[in-house]
């Protein structure tokens, strides 16, 4: 990480103007792997300014422009992959197989999608007697987090730089050397100066003033809703457009007609990959009253066939969570339930035996949980499953959209037509039906508290754009 004690403004590598620097934890061995600096105020000037200049000409370059940056940083992206997966299992702890075929592939996935997006996308156009046009939003501040550090990061660049718009990125301190890897690639694939520019720092001393910043027109940020609601804050002074991923408690509803042991055992691995760190996890199973023991025993079952080590290992499934602060924020949690009475079914609080050193949490799955528990309405961010018993299929949807959060949700059922139904009845903005696979082509994003605007594929390339009409363009 040879730049990480710089930052990537107006093109190049440059010091930072303070002195301050932080450690990045390796959540493995609570040991630093890495050291970056801190930005301030002076930095983000610099880099804001160096977007500034360079928007009036990104922002009228010609698509064909657009998509030769974006084709060769997909090239140079693929021959980087195993770098960036490397760095993402040092510094957040994802296991080094989940590094590769999740979190490095999506970043590739997206930018494979927003280049075929690019392709055909309608930028202008006649409707009816006005002249519409699609135009880059202008300069904006970006900021992300670290559970899914390329994810979101492309889900950002990616749709800002086809949209022609200029840009400051500002990474999670907690989960950085990917961003340093990913501002290399940008580079190399020679983004014009000032179109692209990072500032590693914390909240205070970064995200605030790129929200508060006059000069930046919008403000994207991925993380929870609390920051999402400080951004939005500091934003309302200068009315710019703020995009927010935020917080979820997505319910998974398990109708009676489905197959029930694959349906909690499915529900059991979407919620604890990742180490539970998902915004959009099924952490709320909602089971029949009467199957309540059966998913109990399942869930317990599902548990102890998972594999629980150190990232690097090939075979772990299931590594650390991201911080000292992140582990005793889930440890907590824990406690919370078990005090309140829910069934502690596996796990609990405390490390795994074989781990002391390590953010390793045990994975842990309660029953019985009732919905005004605190581990049933708060966002735990850990590998912590709640199972809650609904009486029929009203009882089922109320208890799911019972939440200031609609991020997702999840139904499973062996009627899909059924299912259909209690999806579209469902609050959030997205809704799996029976363990369907992701996919980059669909709208992220949700209601609520779960935030606003939509990421991924062309949605994503919308919210970037501002709209103008002409009218009496045609005389």
């Amino acid at each position: 990480m040879s730049h990480a004690l710089e930052f990537y403004i107006n093109g190049r590598w440059i010091k930072p103007h303070g002195t301050a620097k932080i450690d990045v934890i390796n959540p493995a061995s609570e040991q630093p792997c890495a050291q970056i600096a801190l930005g301030d105020e002076v930095d983000v000037e610099r880099a804001v300014a160096a977007a500034k200049a360079a928007f009036p000409t990104w922002s009228v370059s010609s698509r064909e422009e657009r998509l030769a940056v974006l084709e060769r940083m997909l090239a140079i992206y693929k021959r980087r992959s195993e770098d960036m997966a490397q760095a993402i299992s040092l510094e957040m702890g994802s296991p080094i197989a989940r590094a590769r075929d999740s979190q490095s592939w999506a970043g590739l996935a997206h930018l494979e999608e927003m280049i075929a997006v690019l392709r055909d996308f309608s930028f202008e156009g006649p409707e009816g007697d006005v002249y519409i046009t699609r135009e880059a939003v202008g300069v904006c501040g970006l900021i992300t987090p670290w559970n899914w550090p390329m994810n979101q990061i492309m889900c950002k660049v990616a749709p800002a730089l086809a949209a022609g718009c200029t840009m400051v990125l500002k990474p999670s301190e907690v989960a950085p050397l990917s961003a340093l890897v990913f501002a290399d690639i940008l580079h190399e694939a020679g983004v014009p100066a000032g179109v692209f520019n990072m500032v590693n720092g914390d909240g205070p001393g970064v995200g605030a003033t790129l929200a508060a910043h006059p000069d930046i027109a919008m403000i994207s940020i991925t993380g929870s809703t609390r920051a999402g609601a400080a951004v939005a804050k500091l934003a309302a002074d200068t009315v710019k457009r703020v995009h927010q991923e935020l917080g979820g408690k997505s319910a998974n509803i398990i109708l009676p007609d489905a197959d029930f042991a694959e349906a909690v055992q499915r529900g059991v691995r979407g919620c604890l990959s990742n180490s539970g760190q998902s915004c959009d996890a099924p952490t709320r199973m909602l089971v029949p009253r009467a199957r309540m023991e059966d998913a109990m025993a399942l869930a317990a079952q599902t548990v102890a066939t998972l594999r629980l080590g150190n990232p690097a290992d090939e075979e772990t499934q299931l590594g650390p969570v991201v911080s000292e602060v992140q582990y005793g924020r889930i440890q907590a949690l824990i406690t919370k339930g078990i005090e309140e009475g829910a069934t502690l079914v596996v796990g609990g609080a405390g490390k795994p035996k074989g781990f002391e050193t390590g953010y390793y949490v045990q994975p842990t799955v309660f029953g019985h949980v009732t919905t005004d528990m605190t581990i049933a309405r708060e966002e735990i961010f850990g590998p912590v499953l709640s199972i809650i018993a609904y009486d029929d299929e009203e009882d089922a949807i109320r208890i799911a959209n019972d939440t200031p959060y609609g991020l997702a949700a999840y139904v499973q059922s062996g009627d899909l037509a059924h299912a259909r139904k209690v999806a579209r009845r469902l609050r959030a903005g997205n809704v799996n039906i029976n363990g369907a696979d992701w996919t980059v082509a669909a709208p992220f994003g949700g209601f609520g508290q779960s935030g606003n605007g939509r990421e991924c594929s062309k949605w994503g390339l919308h919210d970037f754009l501002e709209i103008r009409a002409l009218i009496g363009y045609g005389g």
